[in-house]
């Protein structure tokens, strides 16, 4: 690990004047990313601006029908949250599961959506319920927050300070997970509000992207059995050591009616 300068703003104003101030700066969240590739070499920035002393950046909350959770909650807190259990319990299942116990008690939503690893879940939830990520200087909104792997649409030094979740009037999300590493092979979250449905997919492509015709297939049924004839086209996916592009086409549709069985389960 090359050395570098730490810093522990206790305001968001203070943390984007450093990453202004430095030019090879990067904030530091819950840094289960960071680190590692700092570690290994891959990242070598000069100053580390850690975000975790700043007060009113974690916590949940309800804004009228929003559910409103600051960027540094932890997972953890996120999955035993009483109020996102009685809101929002599809989003309290997904962060329950995400890696092991160290990284939910140290990883960050904030972190995890800035970041945009291409199998992590918390990008799937936030698509899927067209939720607004909220930064030290605009909202931006779900369909236009994540580009393309470990890309997205915040400018240098933009800080995320919140995530704004609609309430669906149903939800759920399946992962077939990495046995080691518990990222998501392919991950679906379906979310029902009136007759309107959104279905994001994570862990099979380059980033988070919402599935139109599943999405079609469910607003005119939203029953498992109205995904028996809809298939993924395999062409765009990812292949790996761990699984090629056809086997995360078929897994992406065996979540996908996994996910809409759980939404409609009363437990």
């Amino acid at each position: 690990m090359k050395p570098f300068a730490y810093h522990k703003p206790d305001s968001v104003s203070a943390a984007v004047a450093l990453l202004a101030a430095h030019a090879n700066a990067v904030p530091l969240a819950g840094g289960m990313t960071l680190v590692p590739t700092m570690k290994q070499r891959l990242a070598g920035p000069d100053h580390i601006v850690d975000l975790s002393g700043i007060a009113g950046l974690s916590g949940v909350s309800m804004d009228g029908g929003t559910l409103v959770i600051g960027a540094s909650t932890r997972h953890a807190d996120v999955a035993s949250s009483e109020l996102v259990l009685a809101k929002l319990p599809a989003l309290a299942r997904l962060a329950g599961r995400i890696g092991d116990q160290q990284v939910r008690h140290r990883g960050t939503i904030g972190g995890s959506i800035a970041n945009n690893d291409p199998a992590a879940d918390y990008p799937a939830a936030v698509l899927a319920l067209g939720a607004d990520i909220v930064t030290d200087r605009r909202s931006i909104r779900a369909d236009d927050f994540f580009i393309d792997m470990f890309e997205t649409a915040l400018e240098p030094g933009e800080i995320v300070t919140s995530v704004r979740f609609p309430l669906p009037d149903a939800a759920a999300y399946c992962k077939f997970a990495n046995p080691a590493s518990r990222y998501a092979l392919a991950g679906v979250f379906v979310a029902k509000t009136g007759d309107a449905v959104r279905v994001a997919v994570t862990g099979a492509a380059s980033a988070v992207f919402r599935a139109g015709d599943i999405e079609t297939a469910l607003s005119e049924s939203f029953e498992p059995s109205a995904l028996e004839r809809i298939s993924i086209d395999a062409s765009g996916l990812m292949a790996d050591i761990h699984a090629d592009s056809e086997y995360r086409a078929q897994l992406v549709m065996v979540m996908a009616r996994r996910a809409v069985a759980m939404a409609l389960s009363p437990g």
